[in-house]
């Protein structure tokens, strides 16, 4: 894959957050660029992670840790003394934060902290991005998308995690990283992300093919919420973008950056759910908005005209191309065969759509 000026290939790469969803697509990505990866984070969580399912674990070099512990990761990179690093270890549900607050503020704050402090001990890097969240955003339920520039905040334990994480990241590049000392950092803002390979709890497209595999209806509390929808190749062709131009351009790239889908892919959760049955072929789900839920944001948006002025980003999927990518990565999966394979022919078919839509960071 020659992409990103081959600016990856033979370099030390290490991620927080490898055996996740996001963290453990990005590693395949990164090693068939060419890059050594390291990861760093807890042991995955159940049998049917992508991490697992690819077999990651004799593929890259993973070391199991807690972001929480400083000394530990911070140790760790020392040792590896990579070249970039990515910050993707989080706790990531926001159902989830209201049964652990103290747990989700922990992680997702200190956890910041102590990655950032880890570049700081450690020369080797030169390009670090943090992987937040649209949620970081204080929430307005404005139809227009967030831009870089508005304020931080978040009404739920984990929103407001993440808006702290930003902050925490903003401090760190003006007292610590300016003016290109050692290393460029930046963060990535994403939208709702996608894909194949992602089993968490209280997640939309993970609990319909949970309750597809045992036949059963899935009960959507919140059908009319719309969410910036987006693959998980998505993003992470903006990240891998954004610091490939860290690393090259230095300050120039550094602070916030929302990598989402353009406003007209921006849709409900009923007519995502509906585009994915019919493409599926199966499925039934239950509307109930009468039942008991906590409060989550109505309406989302990014504004991504930053991305695609300065760094050239722009998204590669339509809606349509974003439910074949996704259904077909949990198919893939669920026949049980060849999932890492797979996970590799999805990227360069991602690949060469962006080619074809001459989308500039592919050609």
């Amino acid at each position: 894959m020659n992409l990103f000026n081959n600016i990856y290939k033979n370099k030390k790469v290490l991620l927080t957050g490898d055996t996740g969803f996001k963290g453990s697509w990005l590693a395949i990505w990164l090693y068939e660029l060419g890059a050594d990866v390291f990861g760093y984070a807890l042991p995955p969580q159940r049998e049917e992670d992508n991490f697992v399912k690819c077999n990651l674990s004799n593929i890259i070099h993973h070391q199991d840790g807690d972001i929480r512990d400083a000394n530990k990761l911070i140790n760790y990179f020392k040792k590896v003394k990579p070249d970039f690093a990515f910050h993707l270890a989080a706790q990531p549900i926001v159902l989830e934060s209201y049964k652990n607050p103290h747990y989700t503020f922990e992680t997702n704050i200190m956890g910041t902290v102590n990655f950032f402090e880890a570049i700081r001990n450690t020369k080797s890097v030169k390009a670090a991005v943090n992987v937040t969240s649209d949620k970081c955003y204080q929430n307005n339920e404005w139809v227009w998308g967030y831009r870089e520039t508005d304020p931080m905040g978040g009404k739920d334990p984990y929103s407001a995690s993440k808006g702290c994480s930003e902050l925490v990241t903003n401090a760190y590049l003006n007292s610590f990283f300016s003016n290109n000392i050692h290393c460029s950092i930046a963060s990535a803002r994403a939208g709702n992300v996608i894909g194949g390979g992602d089993w968490a709890e209280y997640r939309i497209v993970p609990d319909f093919f949970r309750v597809i595999k045992n036949d059963e209806k899935l009960i959507i509390r919140n059908p009319n919420a719309t969410r910036p929808w987006q693959h998980v190749l998505e993003p992470l062709s903006g990240y891998l973008l954004l610091a490939s131009k860290l690393y090259s351009d230095g300050d120039k790239y550094s602070g916030g950056w929302n990598f989402g889908p353009l406003e007209q892919a921006n849709h409900k959760v009923s007519e995502l759910i509906k585009a994915i049955i019919k493409y599926y072929g199966k499925g039934e789900v239950v509307f109930n908005e009468s039942s008991e839920k906590l409060p989550e944001a109505n309406m989302l948006k990014l504004d991504i005209s930053k991305a695609q002025w300065d760094l050239k980003w722009k998204p590669v999927l339509s809606f349509d191309e974003l439910i074949a990518f996704t259904v077909d990565g949990y198919t893939d999966e669920i026949s049980g065969d060849g999932v890492h394979k797979n996970r590799i022919k999805q990227i360069l078919d991602y690949i060469n759509l962006a080619k074809q839509k001459e989308i500039q960071w592919s050609l």
